[in-house]
């Protein structure tokens, strides 16, 4: 039995929008692999962990094969982790699935470790670098004020810049891409880590137009940092990175298991919103980002990670981008770095 559905509209969604946009390779920088026996129980739910409880390294692969069957895709592998989570078990999976599969990988990195502790991690699981995420900063900071810094502390960048590795950073605080402290941290690693690899994932969370601000007119004037477009579906925002980062520098992510939901995405008031088939995903109420839809509204939505992809083919044929540029973003933008540091 097949993992998940692929239905009619799908299979005409992908050959009539995207099965001749995207190239035959293709490096998907930014998937999540752990298994739900590894991970503690969940209590603050929010609406991805509706999507998927676990994703193994045989479920993610089997992904590809159902939503992109004529297509050769590499994933770079990560792990989802919270605080309370063991992150050795959870990494240790990760480690194993990337030598298996021959993926890379990044190691799920905690402030609390030490500068040599996370080099000693990196160098012995065979990783490219790390994966950081607010929720491992400390407990006593509110979540609304935790900056970049709180869980990529700079004994981390240390090692990250002394070897060229990657730091995956999903940035924080509510004013997301447009928030000024996002904007000067992010400079200052640019500034004092340039050897750094440094992906801004999910467009800096700019997932409304009302997240960018004047944030793309600053940080085009950078050279090293990198953004990955995962789970952003904003065709407007796709088109003022293509002008202001251009596609050297845009890579392609996934970030699934949670962009095989069956939704679209709109904005309200700078509030983004996915619309979802009533009772796919059990009980949403308690989540002001997830609102039910019946009938043949439902009936006519495709995956997310389908209309993150069409977002990005709209934007790149308003923004006049070549095939080159668009097998670039897709596949040698990811590959460059990967084999910069493999080799």
């Amino acid at each position: 039995m097949d993992l998940f559905e692929v239905k009619t509209i799908d299979k005409r969604f992908y050959e009539e929008h995207l099965k001749d946009f995207l190239p035959k390779r293709i490096t998907d920088i930014h998937t999540h692999v752990y298994l739900n026996s590894l991970r503690s129980k969940r209590t603050n739910k929010k609406w991805p962990s509706l999507v998927a409880n676990e994703n193994s390294i045989e479920q993610l692969v089997e992904t590809y094969k159902l939503m992109f069957p004529d297509k050769e895709v590499t994933p770079m592998i990560f792990s989802s982790a919270n605080r309370n989570d063991n992150l050795d078990a959870l990494n240790g999976y990760i480690e194993e699935s990337a030598e298996k599969y021959d993926f890379p990988s990044l190691i799920y990195a905690a402030p609390w470790q030490s500068g040599s502790e996370l080099e000693e991690k990196i160098l012995k699981g065979g990783f490219l670098g790390c994966k950081v995420y607010l929720s491992l900063s400390a407990e006593y900071i509110p979540e609304n004020e935790i900056r970049i810094f709180d869980f990529l502390p700079h004994h981390h960048l240390e090692v990250l810049n002394n070897h060229g590795w990657i730091a995956m950073l999903h940035i924080p605080r509510p004013g997301r891409l447009k928030d000024r402290v996002n904007v000067e941290q992010m400079l200052e690693i640019e500034q004092k880590y340039p050897n750094v690899k440094l992906i801004i994932a999910h467009v800096g969370r700019a997932y409304c137009n009302e997240d960018v601000g004047q944030s793309l007119e600053i940080l085009q004037e950078t050279e090293n940092m990198l953004f990955d477009f995962s789970a952003n579906t904003n065709q407007w925002v796709f088109e003022e990175l293509i002008k202001r980062i251009g596609p050297k520098r845009i890579l392609f992510g996934s970030d699934l298991p949670i962009l095989r939901m069956r939704s679209r995405r709109i904005c309200e008031d700078g509030l983004y919103i996915n619309l979802v088939p009533k009772g796919l995903y059990g009980d949403v109420s308690f989540d002001i980002h997830m609102r039910e839809l019946i009938g043949e509204e439902a009936d006519n939505l495709t995956f997310m990670l389908y209309e993150q992809i069409d977002a990005f083919r709209r934007a790149s044929r308003n923004t006049g981008l070549s095939k080159e540029d668009i097998e670039d973003v897709f596949y040698n933008n990811a590959r460059r770095i990967i084999d910069s540091i493999t080799r």
